[in-house]
């Protein structure tokens, strides 16, 4: 009976066993398959000269609404301008948007939050509620009021997006930075009179910055969604310049005879979005592995 039970237990650990294996393997695959993803974008974004045919606004109204062939990979629109040549170097925008507006934020909420989490009382006080005063808000129609004021553009469109977007960080940081303080590496700085500074960026933050970084993934696709959105309601990036969403928003009135304009550069904002959430998923992956070891 003894080695009967014995036995149960050995096969349910190697299942297990088993199991995380193929679940590292996965994760090994999904990290690897997003980072391809967005390699690939990113090197057709900085090689946007050698690989469009054409500039991204040369007009030739002779070459309106063809359809995608060799000549033109993505058709032409209804100026006659190259839409492949357009979605690649609307790359540039989008992922300089993508990571201003992303790991600004992240900087800025992953400081706050630390230092309300490790010295609470008033400080803690003050900057969670007015964490709280950014979160009630309606995030998208806080952004809109805000472009409202400063006016549409890039330059509008950060200040609002870097407005708002630093307090969920803030809450996420403040969150784990409360369960850190209690750690013992925390608590033998202190007791070695290290300064508070000292302790909350040169040994809290590191730990702090995991989830984050797990976190900003999906924040940067969230953050080229938005970018696109703004762009297709005219907020955004400022007409001729090429952005995915301002293609898309270009296209629309023609989607019926000229469907490849605004459903080849959607595609496109689509497989990015796959790509960054791949990375996340993996690093979510990796770095709770890694966690888990050094526990």
């Amino acid at each position: 009976m003894i080695a009967t039970r014995q036995e149960v237990v050995l096969a349910q650990v190697g299942r297990l066993q088993r199991r995380a294996r193929a679940d590292r393997r996965w994760a090994s695959w999904t990290l690897w398959i997003g980072v391809g993803i967005l390699a690939v974008v990113a090197l057709a974004a900085i090689f946007a000269p050698l690989i469009a045919p054409a500039a991204p606004n040369a007009q030739n109204l002779a070459d309106a609404f063809q359809p995608p062939s060799w000549g033109h990979l993505m058709g032409t629109d209804n100026l006659g301008r190259d839409v492949f040549s357009r979605v690649v170097y609307a790359a540039r925008v989008d992922l300089q948007i993508g990571v201003i507006m992303t790991y600004v934020p992240l900087v800025t909420g992953v400081v706050l939050g630390a230092i309300a989490g490790y010295f609470g009382g008033w400080v803690d006080t003050l900057i969670m509620r007015l964490v709280d005063v950014v979160i009630a808000f309606p995030f998208l129609v806080l952004v809109i009021a805000i472009l409202a004021v400063v006016g549409p553009g890039l330059k509008g469109m950060y200040i609002a997006v870097l407005a708002v977007g630093w307090s969920l960080y803030a809450r996420l940081t403040r969150a784990e930075m409360l369960v850190l303080r209690e750690q013992q590496f925390v608590l033998a700085a202190e007791s070695l009179a290290f300064s508070r500074w000292r302790i909350i960026f040169r040994h809290a933050v590191p730990n702090l910055l995991r989830p984050n970084i797990v976190f900003s993934m999906a924040d940067f696709v969230l953050n080229i969604l938005l970018a696109a959105s703004l762009s297709f309601l005219g907020l955004g990036v400022r007409p001729p310049t090429a952005e995915w969403g301002a293609i898309v928003a270009e296209g629309q009135n023609f989607l019926l005879n000229a469907w490849w304009i605004t459903t080849l550069p959607g595609l496109v904002i689509v497989i990015v979005g796959i790509g960054l959430s791949l990375i996340g998923d993996g690093l979510a992956e990796r770095l709770g592995e890694r966690f888990r070891l050094t526990v």
